[in-house]
């Protein structure tokens, strides 16, 4: 069955996270991503923390986002692996790089020169800061975009000071806005005919994700501070709460929630006390109103309070790990967890959050070994067995390398 990005042929330089996160949403897609990787393999794939799976060089972060791509290992530092590349561009839809900016074009294979070779190329990099600016040059992972962003003065609490996401949250939305920008770009392209250079910043990305609190700053001059786990509406409803055995999350952000909020821990007088007949009081009072609603939650466990709750229509959650929720009946009735064969025995990888009516994400192949296509990719541009083997000889190309711990 056909997929959304069926047919469409992708040169993937990418490495680390943010790129590669980009690549993966494509080639769960359909789309033929070719991950170009250096000889011995991305840095990513040694990463901690399951040795196991690290000395196999298969770390579980890196095998998390490279299934479905096929692979060849060229060394960029020769000018046949250049030739190579720009032979390869000839028929390929995107080249999609996260390297900083200027070191495609030294190497001679950055967008000025691969749309010579295909003026319909979209070319995607995307990168701390962009291909424009005083920072272009500027290196930039993940925590130091979570800091210059404003994400982390937002986040943690007065007692704990700025905190950093427990995840890679500026990787993974800079690697959504690179998917998203070739998917436009690839669109555009059906009704131009033309290539195209899609430019992502982390830096612009963060930004736009956090849109409602930048506008908050610039047309209502308000500077938000850390609010522990309370939601953006800032009321006392929506923040975390005491139970008896840990805590749980209340959504309340409405009146109709908050009725039902009374009813369901047996104060349905609270909506008409004068301390918080409204949302202004009930701020006002907030002290007051936790202190009943935890009396009561003290009486029970979250999940008997979140079962409870949910019953009655009042949004919240007891605090799940990942170990429970990968295991929840919902998930079970969606795509987003697949399983796929390994030389190791069956595993369970991670697909796209989308999904469709028909032809949607698939997880097809394992994540494979630097330099696994090697031959059949080259062989696909029109090289021979021959000229292959000579490419391998000199050190350009490698096939087949089984990956393991670097000293």
């Amino acid at each position: 069955m056909s997929q959304p990005f069926t047919g469409v042929r992708v040169l993937d330089f990418t490495q680390v996270f943010a790129g590669p996160f980009g690549s993966y949403q494509l080639a769960l897609l359909g789309a033929d991503v070719i991950k170009i990787e250096r000889p011995g393999g991305d840095d990513m794939r040694y990463g901690p923390p399951n040795k196991e799976w690290s000395d196999r060089g298969l770390g579980t972060g890196w095998m998390a986002i490279n299934a479905n791509k096929r692979n060849i290992a060229l060394d960029l530092t020769k000018p046949e692996a250049i030739a190579i590349v720009k032979k390869l561009a000839e028929t390929a839809d995107v080249v999609m790089e996260n390297f900083r900016p200027g070191v495609m074009d030294k190497l001679g294979i950055g967008y000025e020169a691969l749309s010579k070779v295909n003026p319909r190329i979209i070319y995607a990099a995307v990168s701390g800061f962009g291909q424009t600016g005083p920072e272009r040059t500027t290196g930039a992972y993940d925590g130091k975009i979570q800091a210059m962003s404003g994400l982390m003065s937002i986040t943690g609490s007065q007692e704990s000071g700025p905190t950093r996401a427990g995840f890679a949250v500026c990787d993974a939305i800079g690697g959504m806005s690179l998917a998203f920008g070739v998917a436009s770009a690839l669109f555009q392209r059906t009704h131009t005919g033309k290539g195209q250079l899609v430019d992502v910043a982390m830096l612009d990305s963060a930004l736009t994700f956090m849109s409602s609190f930048v506008v908050d700053y610039t047309v209502g001059g308000h500077v938000q501070g850390p609010s522990g786990n309370r939601a953006q509406s800032r009321l006392p409803t929506a923040d975390l709460f005491k139970v008896k055995d840990g805590h749980l999350l209340l959504a309340v952000n409405n009146d109709k929630q908050f009725i039902a909020l009374a009813k369901a821990i047996g104060h349905p007088d609270l909506p008409n006390d004068p301390r918080f007949i409204d949302w202004p009081s009930r701020i006002e009072n907030e002290v007051a109103l936790r202190q009943i609603i935890e009396e009561v939650f003290s009486t029970a466990d979250a999940a008997t309070w979140d079962e409870r709750l949910t019953a009655a229509n009042v949004p919240c959650s007891r605090i799940w790990s990942l170990a429970e929720v990968v295991k929840h009946p919902q998930l079970d009735s969606r795509t987003i967890l697949q399983k796929v064969d390994s030389p190791y025995g069956e595993v369970e990888l991670i697909a796209s959050g989308i999904r469709y009516a028909h032809g949607g994400a698939e997880i097809r192949r394992f994540p494979v070994m630097p330099g696994a296509d090697t031959d059949a990719v080259l062989g696909e541009a029109g090289y021979s067995a021959e000229e292959i083997a000579a490419f391998k000889a000199a050190g350009v190309a490698t096939s087949g390398i089984r990956a393991g711990r670097k000293s």
